[in-house]
């Protein structure tokens, strides 16, 4: 049952969710508001050259089976025994009271293995963006994941899931590749496109940083806000 309280508006962050709601609701085309997300500062996540050498892909989420970590990690092994190489990073943290947490000695045992590195997380997200080659998040689900926003700020290709959310945070063969969810060999194919296509990921990157400056840009996404508050309160 959902129950909403008498409003003027309802926001939304992407398409499918407002479709859905808009079926199970009465709510109006002219209460909704679409926001694609959080927005993201451009001058803190500045776009760097796509650096040169091993590449370097990353997948920035906490640790949960809904981030797609093991169709990931499924993923570097179909790359590894094609002897594609890479280093592959979980940057993030398990989640112990989510139950669908990976456990420490699951991620640790697949460091030993050498399919995967994993880093805490750190802060200082522009520098570890800078330094990858290809940001990828193989989620189920998401809202607007702010990582994909920040990704297409510091000119990142992506890899990401044609779900509700991911899809929105990325122009599809522009700024980046989607795959099915729960597909390791699709997954791992896209990766491996934007490894064996440097010209292909640095377009890419430059495009999303194109992108993020056109709609993610946290200055334009604040006044969207005060606009669209001022606009219900008058």
């Amino acid at each position: 049952k959902i129950i909403f309280f008498k409003s003027k508006g309802v926001f939304f962050q992407n398409d499918q969710d407002r479709s859905l709601l808009q079926g199970l609701t009465k709510i109006k085309e002219s209460q909704i508001e679409m926001i694609r997300g959080s927005g993201v500062d451009l001058a803190f996540y500045g776009m760097k050259p796509l650096p040169k050498g091993l590449p370097l892909v990353i997948l920035p989420a906490r640790l949960i089976k809904d981030k797609g970590i093991i169709e990931f990690v499924e993923a570097v092994k179909i790359l590894k025994k094609k002897k594609k190489n890479g280093r592959f990073v979980l940057l993030g943290k398990v989640d112990e009271g989510n139950p669908t947490s990976l456990t420490k000695s699951q991620v640790h045992k697949w460091e030993e293995d050498g399919l995967i590195e994993w880093w805490d997380f750190n802060k200082n997200i522009p520098k570890l963006f800078g330094s990858a080659y290809a940001i990828v998040l193989p989620s189920y689900r998401e809202g607007l994941p702010k990582v994909l926003i920040e990704a297409s700020a510091c000119g990142r290709p992506i890899v990401t899931t044609d779900v509700a959310g991911c899809r929105d945070a990325i122009k599809p063969g522009l700024t980046g590749l989607l795959v099915p969810p729960f597909d390791p060999g699709a997954l791992s194919n896209a990766i491996e496109k934007l490894i064996d296509n440097p010209k292909l990921s640095k377009k890419m990157g430059m495009e999303g940083r194109k992108f993020a400056e056109k709609a993610f840009d946290i200055r334009k996404v604040i006044s969207c806000h005060l606009e669209i508050y001022d606009n219900l309160l008058t």
